[in-house]
């Protein structure tokens, strides 16, 4: 039924000096972008070492991602793996499992 309409001589003009101007125009060359490093995998909490860590988890009853997530400011992803790891060092010992939330407690020394 309806087609595309014709374009004034006009419109015509206007659209054929555009694509000219793209025709005419060199592409820019593309701009080094500033390398950042990415570690994939690490844990980063600078404003703690090890020691103080353990020792500010031995003060929790219970310990569990989200609380050390929250208290720390980091993304539960890596609260899981730092206490992943921190039970595979032995500082932390699971008490209890779900599909959703683990629940850990410190090692008595």
């Amino acid at each position: 039924m309806g087609g595309a309409k014709k374009l004034s001589l006009a419109q015509a003009e206007k659209q054929q000096g555009m694509q000219t101007g793209k025709q005419e125009k060199k592409p820019n060359a593309p701009k080094p972008k500033a390398s950042v490093e990415k570690k994939v995998g690490s844990i980063d909490l600078p404003e703690l070492k090890e020691n103080e860590l353990v020792a500010e988890l031995s003060k929790m009853k219970a310990i569990t991602p989200f609380q050390v997530s929250s208290r720390y400011s980091v993304k539960l992803s890596v609260a899981k793996t730092l206490l992943d790891k921190m039970e595979q060092r032995g500082f932390i010992k699971m008490v209890s499992r779900n599909g959703n939330l683990k629940i850990y407690r410190t090692n008595a020394a």
